[in-house]
């Protein structure tokens, strides 16, 4: 990567950027590793002309940036070369500068295929169509027998199943009602919706018992266990949380920034401290 000399600063650009943990967990690491480069929050409201966004990444005190809702699937049009991962799910959560030139990655991919450790899925439940939702859809690659998609924007949806359909699975979109039922006999339910945020917000699925060889998998992070996840311990069942996809999403980071080997293990410990006082 031809990173100029000055280059220095990454962002996380998002509608919402400024409330995430992102610079506060990423900071403290760096600080560690000799306060070379920094990390900020850089709201980015969707009517933002994104033309402006992208010309400031390619100044040279530029890294790279994270990017989060609604900008990933700008982000993999953004770019001037993307990986594989980023071509079949048409979004990126990480541009990285290389001169003049845009790089887009997607470690999302790369962490739900890591814990969900390459088993196969009878009936994948999908609930939510976001970039989370694609990415957790070319994770499961030739991993899964069906897939069922809900999500609240019919459009969004029908989006989705539109990907599903170029991965080469056996897919369909159900009512949200429709899709909660199913759920009760897959192997594997996706939340890929704010579902859990709220404290008291009961599990995505609702109130039904899944079936003993389902893997929830949640991407809701937290300062409290949110109801799907406490519903799939409650049940036995294996489980991932927003907390375990940051951890494997900062892991794959990683190597794509150069970052020196002992990096994971600063990070890990930050990101248990942070959930620790969350």
């Amino acid at each position: 990567m031809d990173y100029q000399t000055l280059a220095s600063r990454l962002f996380l650009i998002g509608s919402e950027a400024s409330q995430a943990m992102s610079p506060g967990l990423w900071n403290p690491v760096l600080e560690q590793l000799g306060g070379r480069w920094s990390y900020e929050a850089w709201d980015v409201p969707r009517d933002v002309p994104m033309s402006v966004v992208r010309v400031r990444l390619l100044e040279s005190d530029v890294v790279a940036a994270n990017v989060t809702m609604p900008h990933k699937q700008w982000a993999a049009l953004a770019a001037d070369a993307v990986t594989e991962a980023v071509r079949l799910s048409g979004a990126s959560n990480l541009l990285i500068r290389d001169g003049r030139r845009l790089a887009a990655h997607n470690t999302d991919v790369a962490a739900v295929a890591e814990l969900l450790g390459g088993r196969h899925q009878r009936h994948a439940v999908m609930l939510g169509a976001g970039g989370a939702a694609r990415a957790a859809l070319v994770a499961l690659k030739g991993l899964t027998g069906r897939v069922t998609i809900a999500d609240r924007d019919p459009e969004a949806a029908r989006q989705l199943l539109v990907l599903a359909g170029s991965l080469g699975m056996d897919a369909a979109t159900a009512s949200w009602a429709d899709a909660q039922e199913q759920a009760s006999r897959a192997s594997l339910i996706i939340n890929a919706t704010p579902v859990g945020k709220g404290s008291n917000d009961a599990p995505v699925w609702g109130a039904a018992r899944l079936a003993g060889d389902a893997f929830v998998y949640d991407f809701v992070y937290a300062g409290h266990v949110s109801g799907t996840i406490a519903a799939a311990r409650e049940q036995g069942l294996d489980c991932a949380d927003g907390w375990d996809h940051l951890r494997a999403q900062a892991a794959a980071m990683i190597p794509l920034l150069d970052l020196a080997p002992q990096t994971n293990a600063l990070l890990q410990r930050r990101l248990a401290a942070i959930q620790t006082k969350s």
